[in-house]
Parts: C-alpha cells; sequence; structure tokens
C-alpha cells in the first residue's frame, strides 16, 4: 500500500534545534523522528512511500536514500514554495493512483494504522480523518462525529470558549485519489481549513475514525522532552536500539561498544547510545543519552535528552535539559530546569544556566559564569500569549519592559517597513513605562508610532485606517486586578485583532528570529496633535444635539478616576447637559477596582441619583469602554436589564434593521425585535465576536451582557462615551424616562453559576455535553444551549479560566432554578465522562 510523508515543516517551535536539520531528522530516542514513522508504515503494510520536501531536503533524501535499507521503497517530492498541506500532496499527484495514507514525518504514535484502513474501506469513505482525544484540543482541529463516525462538525485551532470536543484531528488521513482532483493545482490549500470543511458542506462521505494508543504532536521543546519520557516509560510502542537489561526499576538500553562503570546508577528507564562512556558513580534519571557521548565521574542527569558526541564533565548536574550534539558541560556546571544547550556550544566549569534559557548554536558560557537570559533576544516565556484581553501578567515581573521590548519587535515583525502604529496607556506609571518599551519594540522592527499617550481606549481605537494606521496597542493597569498589565492589541479598523495575527505574533515571539531594521530604517515616533479633537467632532456630529439640548438632561457621570475624565467633559460641555461629574480626575492609585469596591461605587452612585433627582446615573469604566446605568428612581441596571432597554430603544428610534446580541443574552430581546420588525443574530462571548458581528452588513447595534454597546454606523467598537450620548438621545427622541420603559421588557427569571472545570477537562467535558443533548433542541454558537420550549440552558467553558459556565432562563424562578439543578448534573456527569481515552 501506499502512504504519503509530509517532511516540509519548519519546525519553528523546536527552534534553536531546528537551526541546522529539518524536524523530521531530529533524534527521538536516537534515531530520527521520521524514521519511527517508516517504521510504522512498515508494520502496517505501506511499503511503497512518497515523502514530501520542503525544507533542506537534501538531508531526508540523504538519509533514507530510496528506502531499501529500511524494506521499502521511498521516491521524493519536492517543492518549490509552500502551497499548504493539501497543496503540497497534490504535488505528488503522479504517485498516487490507489488508496492513501498520509501522515506526518514529526509525530511519535502506535496507533493500529491497519484497522484504521479497514474503518475507511468498510464505511466507503472519500476520506477518513484518524481522530483521537486528548486533554488541551486548543491547538488542533477539534472535531464531532456521527454514531457511524460520518464527521458533522469541524473546528481548526479554537478558544476555549469555542471547544466542543476532546476529539482531535492527528493529521493522519486516508484518501481516495479522486479527492485530489478537488485540490487546486499550484495554490495554497489545506486540508483542514479548505478541503475537509468543502466535504461536509456537499456531504461527501467524510469520515472519522477514533484510534486508542499512544499519539504525540511533538510541536515544541517541552513535548519533545517529555515525548522521551513516555518512551522510557514504555507507553508508546517503538523499537528501541541497543541490548536490554535489566535495569534497578525499568529497564535500561544499551547500546553497542558502550561502558557503564559498575558504581553508577540508572535508575527509573534509561537508553544509552552506541560507544558512549559513563563514569563512576554517574547518576542518570529517566534519560536518553546519544551516541559517542561522555559522562564523567559524579555527573547527574535526571529527565534529560542528550544528543550524539556530548560530554558532560565531573559533578555537573542536568535537569530537564536538552544538550544538541558536539556540546561540552564542563565540571561543576549546572543546568536548570527547562534550559536547552544547542549544537556546538560550551557551558563552562561552574558556570549556571537558569530555568528556561536557551542557548543558540556555536555559544560560550565562560567559566563561572551565570546565564539567566538567552543569547539570542531573550527568555522563554509562556506558550501561549493571548487571552481575553490581549496580553496579560504581572506587572514589571511578566510583563517587564524586556519582554514589552520584544513584544512590540514581534508585533512590527507582522507588519511592512515603515508601517503606522497608534499606542496610548491609561494613567499607570507601570503602564507609561511598558508602553515606552513596546514602542522600542515597534522600532527596531522599523514601524512608525503615532503615541496618543493618556486616551481612553475607543479614542485610539477610532478611524485608524483613515488617518494610514494599520494597528494600535493600548497599555493599561488591569481594571480586575492591582498587579497584572494588559496589553490590547487593534487593527486597522480599530477591532480587536484576529485569531490568526494573535498566532503570527506568537510564532515570532517563540521563534526568537525575528526581524531588527537597519540603523536607518528605524521607526519613527510622532504625537498627533489632532486626532483627539476629530474624535470629538465625529461624536458630535454623530449625535442630534438639538434634541439633547431641548430635553436638557441632568446626569451623573462617575469617571471611575480614567482618562473619559479628559475628554467627556468637554464633549457633554457642548450638549446643554448640566452634569454631576464624580472621580472627574486621574488616580493611578484607584482606576483598579476589587468586586466590593465595583458595588461600592455603584451604591453610591444610585444614592447620589435619586437624591439629587437626576435623569439618569452613568459610570463608565477606566478605559471609557463600558457603562453601568443607574435609572432616575436611583435603581441600578442588571446587566441583562441594561442590554435589553438599550436594545429596545434602538429598536424604537431607528428603521427595521438587525442588531447583535451574546448566545448568553436573554430571549426576551427576540420577543421584541419580533414586535419591533428587527431581526437578531446572536454570537459568541468573545469580545472579537461582538465586534465582527458590527461589521456585518445591516447591522445598525451589537451590545453584550457586560456593559459594552457597539453603534455600528460610528465605529465597530465598544464605545462608552458614545453609548452614554446615544441613550441620552434616544430617550430625548421617545421623551421618556428610563425607568418607564422597564414594563416594556418581557420578564425572564435567569440563575447562574460557574463550576470548576480544570483546562484540560474541558474538551472532553464539551464532547461528552454534545453527545448528553444529542436528542435536545441544541445550539452550538459557543458551548451548548439547549431550548426547552420557551425556556433555556447555556453551558460554556470560560476561555481563559478553569470553570464551565451555566445560565438557565425561564418565565418562573423556580423553573430557572429547576434547569440549573438539573443542568449542574448533567455537567458534573459530562466532566467524569470526558476523561480521555488512555491507551492500554
Amino acid at each position: 500500500m501506499k502512504a504519503v510523508i509530509m517532511a516540509g515543516g519548519f519546525g519553528t517551535r523546536l527552534r534553536p534545534l531546528t537551526t541546522s536539520i529539518p524536524k523530521p531528522m531530529i533524534p527521538m530516542a536516537t534515531r530520527p523522528m521520521m524514521e519511527h514513522i517508516v517504521a510504522l508504515l512498515k508494520e502496517h503494510g505501506f511499503d511503497d512511500l512518497v515523502t514530501l520536501l520542503y525544507v533542506q531536503p537534501e538531508v531526508i533524501e540523504r538519509y533514507f536514500g530510496d528506502g531499501s535499507e529500511f524494506s521499502v521503497k521511498m521516491v521524493y517530492a519536492a517543492a518549490t514554495e509552500d502551497y499548504g498541506t493539501a497543496g503540497a500532496v497534490k504535488n505528488a499527484e503522479a504517485f498516487l493512483n490507489d488508496t492513501f495514507l498520509i501522515i506526518s514525518g514529526d509525530v511519535l504514535t502506535d496507533f493500529d494504522l491497519t484497522k484504521a484502513v479497514k474503518f475507511h474501506k468498510d464505511r466507503g469513505a472519500l476520506a477518513t480523518i484518524v481522530l483521537t482525544r486528548v486533554e488541551n484540543p486548543l491547538q488542533y482541529g477539534v472535531v464531532i462525529t456521527a454514531p457511524d463516525g460520518r464527521i458533522t462538525h469541524f473546528l481548526e485551532k479554537p478558544s476555549w470558549s469555542e471547544v466542543f470536543s476532546d476529539t482531535v484531528n492527528t493529521g493522519i488521513y486516508i484518501l481516495e485519489p479522486e479527492v485530489l482532483t478537488l485540490i487546486p493545482a499550484g495554490k495554497e490549500f489545506d486540508f483542514s481549513r479548505d478541503l475537509f470543511p468543502r466535504l461536509m458542506e456537499e456531504g461527501r462521505a467524510l469520515y472519522g475514525y477514533v484510534a486508542t494508543g499512544y499519539w504525540k504532536d511533538v510541536g515544541d521543546l517541552i513535548e519533545y522532552r517529555l515525548a522521551h519520557q513516555d518512551i522510557l516509560a514504555g507507553m508508546v510502542k517503538v523499537t528501541l536500539p541497543g541490548n536490554l537489561v535489566e535495569g534497578l526499576d525499568r529497564p535500561i538500553w544499551l547500546g553497542e561498544g558502550s561502558r557503564v562503570d559498575f558504581t553508577a546508577s540508572l535508575k527509573g528507564g534509561v537508553l544509552i547510545g552506541r560507544h558512549t562512556q559513563v563514569g563512576p558513580n554517574a547518576h542518570i534519571v529517566r534519560s536518553v543519552i546519544g551516541d559517542n557521548c561522555v559522562i564523567e565521574e559524579g555527573a547527574v542527569i535526571v529527565g534529560s535528552v542528550l544528543w550524539n558526541n556530548v560530554f558532560v564533565g565531573p559533578r555537573a548536574i542536568l535537569k530537564e535539559n536538552i544538550v544538541g550534539r558536539g556540546s561540552e558541560i564542563k565540571a561543576n556546571a549546572r543546568l536548570f530546569e527547562g534550559a536547552l544547550i544547542s549544537d556546538q556550544c560550551k557551558v563552562g566549569e561552574g558556570s549556571v544556566v537558569k530555568a528556561d534559557v536557551k542557548v543558540w548554536p556555536h555559544k560560550v558560557v565562560e567559566d563561572g559564569a551565570i546565564l539567566a537570559t538567552s543569547l539570542v533576544w531573550g527568555q522563554k516565556w509562556s506558550r501561549s500569549l493571548f487571552g481575553a484581553y490581549g496580553v496579560t501578567g504581572l506587572a514589571n515581573l511578566e510583563i517587564s519592559p524586556e519582554f514589552a521590548a520584544k513584544l512590540g519587535a514581534c508585533f512590527g515583525a507582522t507588519l511592512r517597513m515603515g508601517a503606522i502604529i497608534r499606542t496610548s496607556r491609561d494613567c499607570h506609571q507601570a503602564s507609561h513605562m511598558i508602553k515606552r518599551a513596546f514602542i522600542s519594540g515597534l522600532h527596531s522592527a522599523g514601524v512608525d508610532v503615532h503615541d496618543f499617550r493618556i486616551v481612553p481606549i475607543p479614542v485610539v481605537r477610532y478611524q485608524m485606517g483613515a488617518r494610514g494606521a494599520v494597528g494600535g496597542v493600548h497599555v493599561r493597569k488591569s481594571p480586575f486586578d492591582p498587579e497584572l498589565i494588559d496589553i490590547q492589541f487593534f487593527d486597522e479598523r480599530g477591532m480587536d485583532i484576529s485569531s490568526s495575527w494573535e498566532k503570527s505574533i506568537e510564532r515570532s515571539f517563540f521563534r526568537e528570529d525575528f526581524r531588527r531594521a537597519k540603523v536607518d530604517e528605524i521607526g519613527h515616533l510622532s504625537l498627533p496633535v489632532y486626532d483627539v479633537e476629530l474624535y470629538q467632532e465625529g461624536v458630535l456630529s454623530f449625535i442630534d444635539r438639538g434634541a439633547l439640548r431641548r430635553r436638557g438632561f441632568r446626569i451623573v457621570i462617575d469617571y471611575a478616576y480614567g482618562s473619559s475624565s479628559i475628554i467627556f467633559p468637554q464633549i457633554l460641555g457642548r450638549l446643554g447637559c448640566e452634569v454631576i461629574a464624580l472621580n472627574a480626575y486621574l488616580d493611578p492609585g484607584r482606576i483598579t477596582k476589587s468586586a466590593e469596591g465595583f458595588h461600592r461605587s455603584l451604591q453610591q452612585l444610585s444614592e447620589i441619583v435619586r437624591s439629587l433627582g437626576a435623569d439618569l446615573g452613568i459610570m463608565l469604566d477606566t478605559g471609557a469602554e463600558k457603562i453601568f446605568i443607574v435609572d432616575d428612581n436611583g435603581d441600578l441596571l442588571s446587566d441583562d436589564l441594561a442590554l435589553a432597554l438599550v436594545a429596545l430603544l434602538v429598536m424604537r428610534t431607528h428603521p427595521p434593521a438587525v442588531i447583535g446580541i451574546p448566545i448568553t443574552a436573554s430571549s426576551a430581546i427576540e420577543e421584541l425585535a419580533g414586535d419591533q420588525g428587527f431581526r437578531v443574530i446572536r454570537t459568541k462571548t468573545a469580545p472579537r465576536a461582538s465586534t465582527e458581528a458590527a461589521t456585518q452588513e445591516g447591522v445598525i447595534f451589537v451590545g453584550d451582557d457586560l456593559g459594552g454597546f457597539i453603534f455600528s454606523q460610528f465605529q465597530p467598537v465598544f464605545d462608552g462615551m458614545l453609548a452614554t450620548l446615544k441613550l441620552l438621545e434616544m430617550l430625548a427622541a421617545q421623551n421618556l424616562r428610563l425607568h418607564q420603559l422597564i414594563r416594556s421588557i418581557p420578564q425572564r427569571f435567569r440563575c447562574r453559576e460557574q463550576i470548576p472545570c480544570p483546562l484540560e477537562r474541558k474538551g472532553g467535558t464539551m464532547r461528552a455535553l454534545i453527545a448528553d443533548t444529542a436528542d435536545e433542541q441544541v445550539e452550538l454558537v459557543d458551548g451548548v444551549k439547549v431550548h426547552l420550549g420557551s425556556d433555556s440552558v447555556i453551558l460554556y467553558p470560560d476561555q481563559d479560566r478553569p470553570y464551565f459556565h451555566i445560565i438557565a432562563e425561564a418565565n418562573t424562578l423556580a423553573r430557572a432554578e429547576a434547569h440549573l439543578a438539573r443542568y449542574r448534573e448533567v455537567l458534573a456527569n459530562c466532566m467524569k465522562n470526558g476523561l480521555p481515552e488512555i491507551a492500554p
């Protein structure tokens, strides 16, 4: 049978290991990773192999030759351009005239491919995706199948809020040659993104086979090291070189010509290559040692991987490290957890390499030196940079000036030279420090910066592309935690950047070889004078100023010590409103509020509105994106009620159109929309989903249920200042006071609860939830929403935190509580039943 080995990847997340060797040739238990794949294919009858090459093709072709040494036939197809996964296979179409299998050359697996092929043929499938179940599905394509194996849902690399299963695409496919006719020649085309969604949409025979056994995508340095631990623990079936001998507690594999001193201790499973010497009193635990290595007296090596020709001096200590070929670790040196030493490096006597530091090839660490950062660009950070609010971390610890400069350079590296980025911040000195460092990084990548200094977030987002900017960055102290800093990223429309752009920045960050501008191409800094005034004029031209002046509102505004206090009073002053201002000055120490402080501020606002007989009370968040509303009776409106009231005002003051609300919002809004001739679309809960909805044709308003409102014709982003003015304008147009509208809102009772759920269990829980509710009427916009007649329950995973949320809605409180209790139990059972399958 024929198989295609995909061996053209760059292996960027494994750098610097892949600077001089293609990823499929990286040693895995002393043999190239791809050699294990060839052996697996041969075991299951695939002896006619086509290898697709792109990066350093000569290295792979020179090692495997015609395949005869490995008892297979091998031919090669080298690409001149990157046409994507499916496009690369299209290049090998001449070799593929019968059912064939596709597999990556850089995974570690022992799947029973024979069973997978039988499943494919028994179903009469056109294409079969081999699936498996994993704890963390975020980096893979998530798949749901019907009981017969036909694929019904497919989502490539979701966020936690989008995860609906822990069953993922392994990148192993069984295809009929007819599929190749659907792949365009000479164009970028991907299996997961392009081909499989098309097959599913057209109702073709696309199936998923859930395989049992071991599978690991060796995508980064941590996974690479852990894969070796799994091999030594016997979790994966691979053929290991050397002679198997009895160890103290687990087997030891000893290569030809190797010698181990009788006083040395080898424990926990150890693999030693050929012609390696282990000296007296050396201590080796759960480690793989390559060929021609020397381990001197008293050296300690724990949980590590050493490539060929490595020297470890007396009493050196290595713990959970990777050491490249030909490197020397001298006497008494110490490598902390996660440190990586590349090819041909020297770590001097008595020196220390701190945790997670990477030393790139051909570097020297002098004797006695303490290396706390990598020798190229900076230190290793978390594998996932972005969360719900951009990049968030501890101020001056995780989000340090060094980190910000590197992140700025990575952001700049995704842009063209000379591009313009807007920057802004809140009033805190930590934000000032981080923004300056970030700007330096942008300049180093040849990007120009227009710095707005201290402004509300909607101002920096406003008409960004029209003024020549291609993106923006706002740095703020977190409104939720006084120790955290948020770095928010915007695109040319002022919206949060897309997830694909986030991933591009992350790839550049982890690759650590991003663009540096030449000295005469370094970016420039300018301080725009008129852009804030342009925002003010834009707001005033969008509002019916005459209606507000005629009404003469008396309102209380709590500026929450934020930057709106330097802009919004000037706008309100031109509208004839009597304004009682609270906290209308910048105070860096008060821009973050605890939950208790937040509720205390709202209570104070309510009391002032009530005592002064004001028409309205508004508290802006510190970035001026969200508002919290107190009506003319002094009653604080819940977020659900506020959304329904503002949506109703929009419907009463605008011709019939489309409004957007999150999947978690009350169904009362659909009932209101039906009466007013409006159409409602539901969005995911992530902020980006709301802004994307605001750009759709016919959408005039989008609201979330957290105090955010978007008036699309002004800008497709949350803007608390504009929302306040539009609320006043619409009340003036209807000649109403806000509390009079409340009786127009259909009554719904809602109960909420959040249930702890470990991050690694979310995917399995979603899979089990979907299976458990298969016979009910459900929506899968975000999480699982179950419709129960006029009632509903939504269960969805928190995007960043280890929780599931449950919201039950009904016409009576008792029914809502009953639904919540019932689905709390359902969720608990799904958490148990959704555990990933463990290979025997």
